[in-house]
């Protein structure tokens, strides 16, 4: 799929610019922060980040004693990853082929990953989610609240090729309850920005 080559090559171009800018992130985002915070707290297992980029979600869960670890689409993002946390794995993959066994996490975490993933393949990646989840298991999904898609040409200083795909409440949690899943929780991030921010919370059955 082009969409799926043109997303790694652009996160391989970008990793270490990449990196840098996120590096703060939580800091500078205390109800992102929080709702990480509230995710470890919750999952009684193992988890696993999914678009884990440069492993910064995924130290941070590990920090508060979650057994986690990352999956990306990015060569260039898990070499980096690993590097910088050796002591977690990380491992090469796409959502909608998600490289784990069934039933083998107790959480996934998508945080603004499935923003690069065309309307028509959402369901095989919301599928993937709730086949390698536990019964119970949760699924948090951090994305952009809009309408419409954006081509991506240039980002943290280079150039990118990456669509960057906007989703309203509704449409989400319409797709994430046919997956199977049972919807707990919603957060809005910047309500009032044009393009605001959003994580949602479900459970698998």
């Amino acid at each position: 799929m082009t969409w799926l080559a043109d997303t790694a090559t652009s996160y391989d171009t970008v990793a270490s610019s990449y990196a840098e800018f996120v590096s703060d992130a939580l800091e500078k985002e205390p109800y992102l922060k929080a709702a990480l915070t509230l995710f470890a707290a919750q999952v009684d297992g193992p988890a696993v980040d999914v678009g884990c980029g440069p492993g910064h979600f995924t130290a941070y869960l590990a920090s508060l004693g979650v057994d986690a670890s990352g999956v990306d689409l990015s060569p260039g993002m898990i070499d980096l990853a690993r590097r910088l946390h050796p002591e977690l794995r990380f491992e090469v993959g796409s959502m909608t082929d998600l490289p784990l066994p069934d039933a083998s996490v107790a959480g996934v975490l998508a945080s603004w990953s499935l923003i690069h993933v065309p309307d028509e393949a959402v369901p095989a990646a919301l599928g993937h989610f709730h086949r390698v989840l536990r019964p119970g298991g949760l699924l948090a999904i951090g994305y952009h609240v809009g309408v419409g898609t954006r081509l991506k040409t240039q980002g943290y200083g280079h150039p990118m090729r990456v669509h960057v795909h906007l989703r309203q409440p509704w449409w989400l949690a319409r797709r994430v309850r046919d997956a199977g899943f049972t919807i707990e929780a919603e957060w809005a991030l910047d309500p009032g920005n044009p393009v605001s921010q959003a994580i949602l919370f479900a459970r698998s059955a």
